[in-house]
């Protein structure tokens, strides 16, 4: 089989691999298509989670085409994606192949199956939506009536579409690039404010550009302006969700702010038990394939990691294998 290979930082090969045999409880995937996360980004730069050479590509929709003993024999050629974690607790597309790849392994119990006509657009997106869904339902108290979102990647978006479908009148969104921004009105956000127009502390723009705090703000964007500014946002008695990754950076703010203001701080990380409702949703008419905005076929995978690199108008970039 054909991978994409990350041999080195920075590095990426197209390889001819052996083709990987499902052990008992797994199956074998042949890739679809899969996309490029950021994520991703960090892992072929090099990081120290993961050595070389490794297979990237947690975001994947496939076809399940062999079994592994004591496999469910009903999977055997059905569409899927999985829950990404192993009995290891190593996760595909980081410590085990993933959708860079033509074929990988996973486990049988993890596989969500698809109608046989659900398209690629949508299939390689449910991973990120699972994590979406995950982390709202960490949120206490219910459908707020409005809510806030510093980001708008893939994951900022995928919340607002989410946020809006569950009720919440109130959808407003903060990021820095007007097609992403008109996705999310798309999406069901009903304003927006990209933070290149703040002049001064972006807290106090946000504040006067939607004429309110709100009980809900959710961080998305990775940034620890957007963190401070998110914490300055929240209504009394609100609630701050942070899913976004910060790498290194920390926040410092007053505690006694915190308690004088009553907040719950809510945070989120991957997509433990949310795959069931993420596919619903899927199923159910979330407009996921409006997030893809380039294509690539595998073999041009250079030309579709430096798209999602440096790209201002990429959303969510795409890796085809197969369409069928």
């Amino acid at each position: 089989m054909n991978a994409i290979v990350n041999t080195a930082p920075g590095r990426l090969e197209w390889r001819n691999l052996p083709m990987p045999e499902p052990g008992p409880g797994q199956v074998r995937i042949r890739t679809l298509a899969c996309g490029v996360c950021a994520t991703d980004l960090a892992m072929i730069a090099g990081w120290t989670r993961t050595g070389f050479p490794a297979i990237p590509g947690h975001e994947w929709y496939g076809v399940v085409d062999q079994l592994g003993a004591g496999a469910d024999a009903a999977l055997l050629g059905r569409r899927c994606v999985a829950d990404n974690v192993q009995p290891d607790g190593g996760e595909v597309g980081f410590e085990h192949a993933g959708g860079y790849g033509a074929s990988f392994l996973t486990t049988a119990g993890n596989v969500c199956v698809l109608p046989d006509d659900f398209p690629i657009e949508a299939g390689i997106l449910l991973e990120p939506l699972a994590v979406s869904v995950r982390a709202l339902r960490r949120m206490p108290g219910g459908v707020p009536a409005a809510a806030l979102i510093f980001g708008d990647g893939p994951m900022g978006l995928l919340l607002c579409g989410l946020l809006a479908r569950s009720g919440v009148a109130d959808v407003c969104m903060v990021g820095g690039r007007r097609c992403r921004l008109e996705r999310a009105q798309a999406l069901g956000v009903t304003r927006t404010y990209d933070y290149h127009q703040a002049r001064g502390p972006l807290a106090d723009a946000v504040r006067q550009a939607f004429g309110r705090e709100f009980p809900a703000v959710i961080e998305a964007s990775g940034s620890s302006s957007a963190m401070t500014a998110a914490l300055s946002l929240a209504a009394v008695e609100g609630c701050v969700l942070v899913v976004g990754d910060y790498g290194a950076g920390q926040a410092s703010f007053p505690w006694n702010t915190m308690l004088h203001r009553q907040w719950t701080l809510v945070s989120s990380n991957a997509s433990a038990g949310a795959w069931p409702e993420a596919v619903r949703q899927a199923v159910n008419g979330f407009p996921l394939g409006r997030l893809v905005t380039h294509r690539f076929p595998a073999r041009q995978f250079e030309d579709a990691i430096e798209t999602a690199r440096s790209c201002r108008d990429a959303v969510k970039v795409m890796l085809v294998w197969a369409e069928a």
